[in-house]
């Protein structure tokens, strides 16, 4: 991730209004700012998953994740699984590792891609 031509800026997110993203199982909010130049945009998100939520896809674009409350869980392709809970992140590359992601209780995140 570079970051460029991107001037300080606040965000108070419950001013930005939400679109709903269907999963397999629930949905999740996410309120959705995008930063810097259009062939380098950096998005940064406040998501949240309704209890039960389950991935529709595998993802495998980059990410910088960090839990505010509840838990997220991640699968790999390769079948390991992580939990997140409040205060942990996790990150990783633009087609590294493909990802799909559930919250059993529901979660909220904030994430920088």
């Amino acid at each position: 991730m570079r970051m460029s031509d991107i001037p300080f800026t606040t965000v108070d997110w419950s001013t930005i209004a939400p679109t709903t993203h269907t999963g397999d199982v629930g949905h999740a909010l996410w309120r959705t700012q995008t930063f810097g130049p259009s062939d380098n945009p950096i998005r940064v998100r406040m998501v949240e998953y309704v209890p039960g939520y389950e991935s529709d896809h595998w993802c495998s674009k980059g990410h910088v994740i960090l839990c505010l409350e509840g838990e997220l869980e991640t699968t790999l392709a390769d079948g390991r699984v992580f939990k997140l809970k409040p205060g942990m992140t996790y990150q990783v590359a633009d087609n590294a590792e493909a990802h799909r992601s559930k919250a059993p209780t529901g979660a909220k995140l904030f994430i920088v891609d």
